[in-house]
């Protein structure tokens, strides 16, 4: 099978690598990320960058908190959001509340390490006219920049906005989940170097396990506003092989509330466009047919 999920993806259930034609394959991995317990350090940007070679971009003041690196770009393959607001008011047990000195709203950060979703449905890979990306036998979505020809295609396509073209020879970069190193049954540099088991790295099942019980954890705690984010099989890319619990409303973070395949209607343009052609050929040989006449 060829490495397009158009329509394979569609009809292989939740198993990526399985629908790509992977006859054996080892269990889908993935990141959660717990940005409840995420303290800001850019270790995981810094061990991302080391391990893959990724050029350093940028080291400016953008007044957006501490956070320099502003986004995921082709070098920037982790991005930690430094997110500033007021706490939301509220009244403890002890009828006090938890506004500061003044009755000024304390401050808050929420922190959060951003990094490709490795979607189920990716549309990156459908419209990919080169083969350089290519889902792999772990389930994930790697670019191959020796076969990228720069056309940017994918760019656009991605729902998260991920993909970014290097400026200086145009082809595209992203987070690979580190494939060289899962080959070697090593985790990821990002989950490896994080200090508090913010990124989690594992099997995408056990991942969604975690993920539910520690949810509860956090709602059991009074923390009504955590949710995950990208772990529903469901939604519309078909779930993400990175998924998040978050503290806040996705977009919040710069996530779009409800993403969705970017390619998914192309069958049915396509399917339309075949019928207006064939529609045309019947025209133009009935005129030919009416002419002899």
């Amino acid at each position: 099978m060829g490495r397009s999920a158009l329509f394979g993806s569609f009809i292989g259930g939740n198993n990526p690598a399985s629908s790509t034609g992977y006859a054996e394959h080892p269990p889908r991995v993935g990141f959660f990320t717990d940005t409840s317990v995420c303290i800001g350090c850019k270790a995981c940007e810094v061990a991302c960058k080391e391990w893959n070679h990724v050029p350093e971009d940028g080291l400016n003041f953008t007044g957006m908190s501490f956070d320099n690196t502003v986004g995921l770009s082709a070098d920037s393959w982790r991005h930690v959001a430094f997110i500033e607001q007021p706490r939301r008011s509220a009244v403890n047990d002890a009828g006090e509340s938890d506004c500061g000195p003044g009755g000024k709203a304390e401050m808050r950060w929420l922190m959060s390490s951003d990094v490709c979703k490795h979607c189920t449905h990716a549309a990156c890979l459908d419209v990919c006219p080169t083969g350089a990306l290519f889902r792999t036998e772990f389930g994930t979505v790697v670019v191959q920049e020796d076969i990228c020809n720069g056309c940017g295609y994918c760019v656009p396509a991605c729902p998260y906005g991920v993909i970014d073209q290097r400026k200086d020879d145009g082809r595209v970069w992203k987070c690979t989940l580190c494939y060289d190193r899962l080959g070697d049954e090593m985790e990821p540099a990002c989950a490896k170097a994080c200090p508090t088991a913010s990124i989690q790295f594992g099997p995408l099942d056990d991942l969604r396990d975690r993920a539910s019980a520690r949810l509860a954890q956090m709602h059991a705690a009074g923390v009504a506003e955590a949710r995950l984010y990208g772990h529903d099989p469901n939604d519309g890319v078909g779930g993400g092989g990175a998924f998040f619990l978050l503290l806040d409303e996705p977009e919040v973070y710069g996530l779009p509330p409800a993403p969705v395949v970017t390619t998914s209607d192309l069958p049915a343009m396509w399917g339309r466009a075949a019928l207006a052609a064939a529609g045309l050929m019947v025209g133009v040989a009935a005129m030919f047919v009416g002419v002899r006449r």
